[in-house]
């Protein structure tokens, strides 16, 4: 029996994680963990669970296998924190994260297993392989854009799925996402550069999110898509990365690792 705890337990994500965790035969809730003052703390996880929401995630972590964090970048100092004193693998799944916040994970990653990804599907997880073999395939006469649609309450964009998905495109190139990213595109100015990542957003409606590769070039494209339908599919791929995580050695894992890619 693994025991996930899942910190950002009041959001939309953690109680998707949550449900699925109770519903798993092989799993069990360790605990549920918010930020101080949200209106969460202190409410049952579920109908079916008398277990609480609470406020610190240090003791929580003590009786855990995994930590699952869909929380905010704000939290996750405190929370590696707390998987790296408990000595507890941790799964982050929260967006928006800077190179601070990932030179953390590098490190903490050198003690404790650590799978981060901004975006947990099944699916993403694929396409984000195959823009990589595309990108190196087709070659920088092919022109790459990407595209990403998310509903109203998202704060950050380019989405970290999209910026993941130019990362791979750069990858395939030979080059990085700093070196190849586009300046937004707006008003009047020069011609598009041979070799460059392009990205665009669109916010509105409930859409739980989209995303589009488009790869150009003179009277041909590739289009790469994947839709999500509702959040159940990121919660169903963190759950698994987390059962996945569970006894591996201290290192830096992502969620093409949990497929084999």
């Amino acid at each position: 029996m693994t025991r996930i705890a899942v910190l950002g337990a009041g959001g939309r994500m953690g109680r998707a994680i949550i449900a699925d965790i109770l519903a798993a035969p092989d799993l069990e809730l360790a605990g549920a963990v918010e930020r101080p003052g949200h209106p969460a703390c202190g409410t049952e996880v579920s109908e079916d669970s008398v277990m609480v929401i609470c406020a610190n995630a240090a003791p929580v972590a003590h009786k855990a296998d995994v930590l699952v964090d869909f929380s905010s970048p704000d939290a996750l100092d405190e929370h590696l924190r707390a998987a790296l004193d408990a000595n507890v693998a941790l799964v982050v799944g929260t967006t928006g994260l800077e190179a601070r916040h990932h030179a953390a994970l590098d490190k903490a990653a050198r003690s404790i297993p650590i799978l981060q990804a901004a975006n947990t599907s099944l699916g993403v997880t694929l396409m984000l392989t195959l823009m990589e073999q595309a990108a190196r395939s087709l070659g920088p006469e092919w022109d790459i854009e990407i595209l990403d649609w998310h509903h109203r309450h998202k704060v950050d964009a380019p989405s970290g799925t999209a910026l993941a998905l130019g990362e791979a495109a750069a990858r395939g190139r030979g080059g990085t996402l700093e070196e190849l990213r586009l300046p937004p595109h707006d008003g009047i100015g020069e011609p598009r550069p041979r070799g460059g990542i392009g990205f665009a957003s669109l916010r509105g409606g409930s859409v739980a999110g989209q995303h589009q590769a488009f790869l150009a070039s003179e009277g041909e494209r590739l289009i790469i898509t994947h839709e999500a339908e509702h959040r159940e599919i990121f919660a169903r791929g963190a759950v698994a990365a987390a059962r996945w995580l569970a006894g591996r050695p201290a290192d830096r894992y992502y969620m093409r690792d949990v497929l084999g890619l």
